[in-house]
């Protein structure tokens, strides 16, 4: 099966630069995964393909995004049937990509798909079809060396996780549950049981017009808004220091508070009288989303009571946008165990556990569908999002044998 792998590579190179080269942002993925879909066809899977939307998804707590269409591009999954008797394993992957931003900052088209030095460039290379290919290279790996497994292994590829995860929440919903699940989101090839989760966030900080030459007769809301800034810094201080968490400790700043935009003023000679500032909160992989809420509104409430003009004008919290749900994965569950020894039988060393520094669908999965996830694939992560994104070429096929390995191991091979 390794064999396999390794006299494919070409092949699987071939299926991921087609993939890289259908761009596929949000409303635009259908190109995309018809090249996903195409090649689980060939390889037998059982497919169920669909428009999500339905299901109770828009009314469901954990729905999160501002579309109310999906149509034209669907979720897409396909199954590789067990005999029976074994562990069941989903492997997740997201099929849409962020904007490839401005192109003259790409040394090359951002969707090329072009190849050098054993790197693979494009938007998406690293986030994450690479961990997508890896994906449907273990399970071509396993159907064409004819290994029949216990267990059954679906594949998922969804839409919308860089929006809050419909996708994924989608195909819950649908009825898709597993023994497990391991979605390659680019960790660098380390393992890592817990994710954070995020919200968006806004807040309104209301000030007194006037003119700039007598602006001692308004209210700043732009200095007002400072207040509120430095008061959130000191939060995110807070919520950090309470972190022991070893899976952390390489992350400076485990569950981070962004301030992300801010909106104030319409002319440079008028003292604002409305601040909007917007961001991200990070949710610890331990908290519930309502908690982490509940602490930024007490850090509001505890600000207005030191500002007499904020006291009388609270400053207004909402929550809107993108949210992501926190996963954790006790490091002691037997899908860490097998997916570390599958590590070390190709990498010949111990994996690196850690704790993921952004959110992924892998709270969705175990949050609502009950599921113990793990993310682990290749990618570089500090290429993700960025220009001249890539993905190393070794750590997809190596990603691929890992994965294979550990569906052996996982779902049992059948007699």
């Amino acid at each position: 099966m390794r064999q396999y792998i390794k006299e494919n590579r070409i092949k699987g190179t071939r299926l991921l630069q087609k993939m890289v080269q259908e761009p596929s942002t949000r409303g635009e993925e259908s190109g995309a995964q018809a090249v996903v879909i195409e090649k689980c066809r060939e390889l037998g899977f059982e497919m169920d393909i669909w428009e999500i939307g339905g299901d109770g998804l828009a009314g469901h707590p954990a729905f999160c995004s501002d579309r109310s269409n999906f149509k034209g591009n669907p979720n897409a999954v396909g199954i590789m049937r067990g005999t029976g008797g074994g562990k069941s394993m989903i492997l997740n992957g997201h099929i849409d990509v962020v904007p490839a931003g401005d192109v003259k900052d790409w040394d090359r088209e951002p969707y090329s798909g072009y190849i050098e030095s054993g790197k693979l460039y494009g938007r998406g290379s690293t986030d994450m079809k690479g961990g997508t290919a890896s994906l449907l290279m273990a399970m071509e790996a396993i159907k064409n060396s004819g290994i029949k497994l216990k267990g059954d292994v679906i594949f998922q590829s969804v839409i919308e996780e860089e929006s809050g995860g419909a996708g994924s929440l989608a195909t819950v919903l649908r009825g898709y549950k597993a023994d497990a699940a391991i979605i390659p989101e680019p960790t660098n090839m380390k393992l890592f049981p817990k994710q954070q989760g995020s919200m968006w966030f806004r807040i309104s900080v209301k000030g007194k017009g006037a003119h700039g030459g007598t602006r001692y007769e308004g209210v700043n809301a732009i200095e007002k808004a400072m207040l509120v800034i430095d008061r959130l810094r000191k939060l995110e201080m807070e919520r950090n220091e309470r972190i022991t968490d070893p899976f952390f400790d390489s992350i400076p700043i485990p569950i981070p508070i962004n301030i992300g935009k801010i909106q104030a003023g319409d002319w440079p000679s008028s003292v604002p009288d409305l601040a909007i500032i917007e961001g991200r909160m990070g949710v610890a992989p331990n908290e519930t989303q309502e908690d982490a809420k509940r602490e930024m509104a007490e850090a509001l409430s505890h600000i207005s009571n030191a500002d007499s003009w904020l006291e009388e004008n609270t400053p207004v919290l909402e929550w809107f946008g993108a949210s992501w749900l926190p996963g954790d994965l006790d490091p002691e569950h037997e899908l860490i165990k097998v997916l570390s020894e599958s590590f070390k039988g190709v990498k010949e060393r111990e994996p690196l556990i850690e704790a993921s520094p952004w959110a992924t669908d892998g709270g969705i999965l175990s949050k609502v569908g009950g599921i113990p996830v793990v993310v682990f694939g290749p990618g570089v992560t500090e290429t993700a999002h960025q220009a001249n994104e890539y993905i190393r070429l070794e750590d997809v096929f190596e990603s691929a044998e890992i994965i294979a390995l550990t569906l052996l191991k996982w779902c049992e091979i059948s007699e």
